[in-house]
Parts: C-alpha cells; structure tokens; sequence
C-alpha cells in the first residue's frame, strides 16, 4: 500500500466559489504509479470549503455564490459569534453546509473525476486570505 502527504497553500481568494482543480493537481503527490485507490482533500479552515461540481460553465459558480448570499446572511440578530465581522458567521455557515473535505478515486494512475466534474474552494469570507488543504494519496501500486 502506498501513502503520501502533502500540504498545498492556495492563494487569497476572493468571496465565491473558483475552480482550483489545477492547483491542486500540479502540487499534490504523485499519483501516476498507483492502480487503485483514493486522494482525499482536506481544507485546514472554517470559513472555507471544499465542493466538486461542473466545471465548464461559470455560471453554475455564479448561481452558487448568488444562492449563499441569499440563502446565508450577515447581520443575522441569532448571530452571537460578531467580533469577527459581519461575514464571518455566515463564512462559517456556508463552510458546515459545504463541507471541508473530498475524497476522489484514483483509477490508473490518475483521477477518477467525471468528465464535467472540478474540485472548488468555496471561499466564504470576503478576505480570507491563504488558505491550506492537505492532500493524502493512499493506493495499491500499478503492476510493471
């Protein structure tokens, strides 16, 4: 069984939802010896998310972005966590709904994403700044 570990630091983002596939793919691990087995992403924040979802057309980040403002709000008066700002609770809300973790299959060697499939970071702070994802690769080596 093969495992590997690696931590990538994404650039600050602004609030939405941005496609960062390729960012992790080209700083995570090797995967291309491996037959079968798993990449799980893991972001190291609470008001930061990762999802999977189309990746060709940016209107469906768009709609996401539109649907979390309309759906998660600032200035809630059930809010009591506001020393922070206005968009961090809600930040932390749009986080538990999304989620801070992937798991994607590997299968030869490369991921098993559909073909209109893309990992996002759902940055749900308006200045979130950096943030990590730890990127843990597990799999039974490819046969020579």
């Amino acid at each position: 069984m093969i495992w590997r570990q690696s931590t990538v630091t994404l650039p600050a983002m602004r609030q939405g939802f941005h496609l960062i596939t390729n960012l992790l793919v080209q700083d995570m691990p090797p995967i291309a010896d491996i037959a079968a087995g798993t990449v799980h992403f893991f972001i190291r924040h609470t008001s930061a998310s990762l999802t999977l979802n189309e990746n060709a057309d940016p209107d469906v980040r768009g709609d996401l972005e539109r649907w979390c403002a309309h759906h998660i709000r600032e200035r809630e008066p059930f809010y009591r966590h506001t020393l922070e700002g206005d968009d961090d609770m809600p930040a932390h809300v749009a986080a538990v709904m999304v989620g801070p973790d992937l798991t994607i299959p590997i299968s030869d060697g490369r991921l098993a994403l559909g073909t209109w499939q893309g990992i996002y970071l759902g940055e749900h702070r308006r200045h979130g700044g950096p943030r990590q994802v730890v990127i843990t690769v597990c799999g039974g080596p490819r046969q020579s």
